[in-house]
């Protein structure tokens, strides 16, 4: 099997996070609680794959609209 550095990653951060909470399921869910709410997300939460879709689109639109609207400019008139 090919080795796959991102799981790797993940399984060593999951370990190292189990080891300190002394592999006690409630501890590590308290320590995670309590790390998310020091450091809130600063962006949009996105529970599924429609809310997703609906976010791109947004964002797609709106890089559209500003393009747009920087090939619609006119030039500067000379004197």
């Amino acid at each position: 099997m090919k080795p796959n550095p991102i799981l790797e990653e993940v399984w060593r951060v999951k370990d190292e996070l189990a080891r300190e909470a002394g592999h006690d399921i409630h501890r590590l869910c308290e320590n995670t609680r309590q790390w998310a709410a020091e450091h809130p997300h600063p962006g949009p939460v996105v529970r599924n794959a429609e809310e997703l879709r609906q976010l791109v689109a947004a964002k797609e639109r709106q890089r559209a609209a500003t393009s747009a609207m920087a090939l619609n400019d006119k030039p500067p008139r000379q004197p």
